[in-house]
């Protein structure tokens, strides 16, 4: 089997960027010099691609706009000798085609999946949350698809995470003896948001995954939570009844984008990574 669709949830409102956000998508917020989302989409094609699904409201058609291709931008971008740049675009322009299913109400990350139905239709299919950047030598969601292909089922991204900050994760557990191999666990279930002493593992859901097409029918069936939303991880909790659930440790650097200290730490430290900016940002620091 082969996966077409990534779903990217970009439905929030953004209040900890406010008031950034009154006006911009979250999601258009850059990392040097190109969007969280652009990073994201990248990881999607670089994996094999051909489909993304952004789940937006409304008001945030500029996504739409970022993602629609231009000419007199084309051309902007190589009269400025911007041809990487242009290459990029160029590139998601034509090996991939964009969908953007309306999340209509707030109603939590597994309604906003849930919203995507349609759009992917009854295949398995992957979720990039864009708050989550991962960099490393291999996109992530690539290593993620190798384990899928050779263990087929539902499957969760997960890092280790320190105590003081499990309470903010969904949290895995793993089976007995369910270890597939050095990356890839089998899980007898998942818990959001656990309080530290009762997490079962230290080990926390980041924001990758492959989904069975099931999912959907068991995101339908679950009620929203205390704080009136759908969570995801209780729709793939169900959806194990009729599929295997895994947990893939990753090999990458995560940046959380969703915070702005966090976006600031990932724009410094990929500026530093790269041969045309570390210069100026070593100088910069100097200057500090």
């Amino acid at each position: 089997m082969r996966i077409h669709t990534a779903v990217i949830p970009a439905a929030g409102l953004g209040t900890r960027f406010l008031p950034f956000t009154k006006a911009v998508p979250k999601e258009l917020a850059p990392v040097v010099d190109r969007p969280t989302i652009h990073y994201v989409v990248q990881e999607a094609l670089a994996s094999g691609m051909d489909h993304i699904a952004i789940v937006v409201s409304p008001g945030k058609e500029a996504l739409q706009e970022y993602f629609k291709p231009s000419a007199a931008i084309d051309h902007l971008l190589r009269t400025r000798a911007m041809d990487a740049v242009a290459h990029e675009l160029q590139e998601m322009n034509e090996r991939l085609t964009f969908s953007y299913p309306v999340q209509e109400r707030q109603l939590g990350l597994g309604h906003a999946v849930l919203c995507a139905r349609e759009a992917v239709g009854g295949e398995p299919f992957a979720v990039i949350l864009p708050d989550d950047l991962l960099v490393g030598d291999e996109p992530v969601l690539a290593q993620m698809l190798r384990a899928w292909q050779r263990s087929p089922g539902n499957f969760v991204a997960v890092e280790e995470v320190p105590k003081s900050r499990i309470s903010a994760y969904g949290v895995v557990e793993l089976a007995p003896n369910g270890e597939i191999d050095s990356r890839t666990y089998r899980l007898q279930g998942v818990v959001e948001k656990p309080p530290a002493d009762t997490a079962p593992s230290n080990l926390g859901i980041v924001g990758r995954y492959i989904l069975m097409p099931e999912v959907f029918d068991s995101l339908a069936e679950t009620r929203p939570g205390a704080i009136g939303e759908i969570q995801l991880t209780d729709g793939i909790a169900r959806c194990m009844a009729y599929h295997p659930l895994y947990a893939y440790r990753y090999q990458a650097v995560r940046y959380d984008c969703g915070t702005p200290l966090g976006l600031l730490r990932a724009s410094l430290e990929m500026a530093l990574a790269r041969p045309d900016t570390a210069a100026e940002v070593r100088e910069w620091r100097k200057g500090t």
